[in-house]
């Protein structure tokens, strides 16, 4: 008997990394993955010295959690310290860089919300991506 619990369950090593902007990013629940509608989450681990480059979402708040390793993120250009525990909101429209500034893998758990009108609207680069040509992670949704 298949139920929601087990049709909405996705396990992280199902999930190809996206390495676009840096890191190994993994969408693990989405429109695509699991058929949500109200935005979409998963994991991003940097080794260190590595960095996710800077971008925006012009839709969407990103709520970050850090679960180990230090790391330093930029907001607007102003410079914020997390570590293990850490919560932080990105608000919408907020230019945002990550970088593992420690000496051990950083693992952060995040979500965005609410989804952009498409997928293609999502993330604005302003800084060149790492990956050149690479595509943005797959969030499915309305196209």
């Amino acid at each position: 008997m298949t139920t929601a619990a087990h049709t909405a369950k996705v396990n992280l090593e199902e999930v190809v990394a996206n390495r676009k902007r840096g890191g190994d990013i993994r969408i693990t629940l989405s429109p695509r993955t699991v058929g949500c509608t109200s935005g979409f989450g998963g994991t991003l681990r940097l080794g260190p010295g590595e960095f996710v480059t800077e971008h925006l979402h012009p839709y969407s708040e990103e709520f970050l959690h850090v679960v180990s390793g230090e790391l330093s993120i930029t907001l607007d250009g102003e410079p914020v310290a997390l570590g293990p525990g850490d919560s932080l909101l990105v608000p919408i429209g907020v230019r945002h860089r990550l970088v593992n500034t420690g000496q051990e893998a950083a693992q952060v758990v995040f979500h965005l919300s609410p989804l952009a009108p498409r997928p293609e609207l999502g993330h604005v680069d302003t800084e060149t991506p790492l990956v050149e040509g690479g595509t943005n992670p797959d969030v499915g949704g309305p196209r």
